[in-house]
């Protein structure tokens, strides 16, 4: 771990954002201007640590006492990330709020949450970590309710607001833990102590407490089951809004989870909360999402989902694969967002009819194994051991099962060879095109991140079946699910369980019964 002045290049970005709350409203499109110019500092900067990084390795510079940067693989990786979207979010919203009367308001307010998004990755300590943390999500509460006159946002914010504080509390009892026992606030400091309790082979239970408590807030900032019904309910707030909470915010919890890493890993009931919960969450959020039709809407249970998914790579112990996940979702996600409004256009522009109607599930049943089978071959050849590594492979199958569609209408009505060899190089490429990403990754990571745990225990195991079982009966089974609305030829119970799950299984009607019990808005809330 080596210094050097150039890491205080790493705050010009975040104080140029911090700076914009000081600055008087003057003209709003001025204001966004500098805006966006602090985020292009912070992604200018951003390459320039990632860099040095790549260079000359982890770098650390305190700053004052109890504050400080650590700028090492996985802090390049998730700056250069968030510096990014929050750089393309920023120049959106300078042409979307335009004429607004709050825009000078939502400059600022959006400016302050980026740069304390940017401020916890380079937390170089405990102690700056937590205060960003409570920053971030104080941010993000007063733009869910930048237009305050709608419930539904109302609503929604005191929901989050709830979740988070838990989620805060979760996080400070568990760095005082980790600071009692290991004498440090700085990461690096925190870091050498597990490596000799590692070593040692006893872990004592404050740690294992303090893991499962950075677990639990992870969970909670990822919007995970059953406290996450709020962020399905935030589309009364500007789209930036939604595009820097789904591609950037909601992060934060992987990102807690990969950063304490060391301390997760020495704590198997830490691993299995993230495994179970995350594990469940992906699945109910996946059907739930089949069932929704307002855009926006269906992209929010999305994320609910790809963040269950990745705090399940988290609990098995899959770190780089949970890095790179977030990388792809957020990528994903932010152009899903700001594109909203002409997804339905290109989806009428690019839509063709299957030869044959929708798949039949013996069809997708066929797909489904075959890249079951695809993928253990695959992964096989790419130097991956199945018994070693179940968990990678399951990950990669739940991932190109989004190919069985495609497999699928290949062999749907007349099939030719040349059709089914392309059918099969593209799926084998795509196989391997995720095992060499895996690799790279975990190749990027090596020595930030701990090794991959490759647990191959009963509860791992177990939940490994489980969801892979039920993403492939779900995937099988989508093409009459999603069209089981009432009134259809479906069975009774298929139209009825389409009803429910619509409803989320109404988890989140009784979460707003309890809020709106306890913590009434004032205002008229259809529940």
């Amino acid at each position: 771990m080596t210094t050097t002045p150039l890491m205080w290049l790493m705050l010009a970005g975040p104080a140029a954002l911090l700076a914009l709350a000081l600055l008087p409203a003057g003209n709003p499109r001025r204001l966004a201007g500098l805006a966006r110019g602090g985020a292009l500092i912070s992604l200018a900067t951003a390459a320039v640590g990632a860099l040095l990084v790549a260079l000359g390795g982890p770098l650390a510079t305190p700053v004052l006492p109890g504050f400080g940067i650590l700028f090492d693989a996985l802090t390049a990786v998730m700056f250069l990330l968030v510096s990014f979207v929050g750089s393309i979010v920023v120049h959106f919203a300078r042409n979307y709020m335009a004429g607004d009367p709050g825009h000078a308001r939502f400059t600022r307010l959006l400016s302050v949450t980026l740069a304390s998004v940017l401020l916890l990755i380079l937390s170089g300590n405990m102690a700056m970590f937590l205060a960003a943390w409570v920053a971030t999500s104080l941010g993000l509460n007063k733009l869910l309710v930048f237009y305050g006159d709608r419930p539904a946002a109302v609503l929604a914010a005191r929901k989050k607001f709830i979740a988070s504080r838990l989620g805060d509390l979760c996080l400070a009892v568990a760095i005082g833990m980790v600071w009692e026992v290991t004498g440090a606030l700085e990461f690096s400091g925190v870091f050498a102590a597990l490596k000799g309790i590692t070593a040692s082979g006893e872990t004592p239970a404050s740690l294992t407490l303090a893991a499962v408590l950075i677990a639990a807030a992870a969970l909670l900032k990822s919007a995970q089951f059953p406290l996450h019904g709020w962020i399905t309910e935030v589309m009364e707030t500007p789209t930036p809004v939604s595009a820097l909470l789904h591609a950037g915010i909601i992060n934060a919890g992987g990102f807690l989870a990969l950063r304490f890493s060391p301390l997760l890993q020495l704590s198997t009931p830490s691993m299995d909360l993230l495994l179970i919960v995350g594990g469940f969450t992906a699945l109910f959020a996946s059907v739930v999402m089949l069932t929704q039709n307002a855009i926006k809407v269906a992209l929010a249970w999305s994320t609910i989902a790809q963040m269950g998914f990745m705090l399940l790579q988290c609990g098995l112990g899959a770190w780089p694969a949970a890095l790179l996940h977030i990388v792809a979702h957020s990528l994903y996600k932010a152009h899903a967002f700001l594109s909203s409004g002409s997804v339905v256009d290109i989806a009428r522009a690019s839509w063709s009819p299957s030869p044959g109607g929708a798949p039949h599930p013996a069809r997708l049943g066929l797909a489904v194994a075959g890249v079951i089978a695809g993928v253990g071959i695959v992964g096989t050849l790419s130097g991956f051991e199945l018994a070693r590594e179940p968990g990678l492979f399951a990950l990669g199958a739940i991932l190109l099962m989004g190919l069985t569609h495609y497999i699928a209408q290949s062999i749907d009505t007349r099939p030719t060879g040349f059709v089914i060899a392309r059918t099969i190089v593209v799926a084998a490429a795509v196989a391997g095109l995720w095992f060499a990403l895996q690799s790279g990754m975990a190749a990027l990571m090596a020595g930030t991140l701990p090794e991959a745990a490759n647990r191959t225990d009963l509860v791992a195991l177990a939940a490994i079946f489980a969801v892979v079982a039920g993403f492939a009966l779900l995937t099988i089974g989508q093409a009459s699910f999603t069209t089981a609305k009432p009134g259809g030829a479906t069975p009774e119970w298929v139209r009825a369980f389409y009803v429910h799950a619509h409803n989320g299984l109404y988890v989140n009607a009784l979460a707003n019964r309890l809020v709106l019990r306890w913590w009434p808005t004032g205002l008229q809330v259809r529940r």
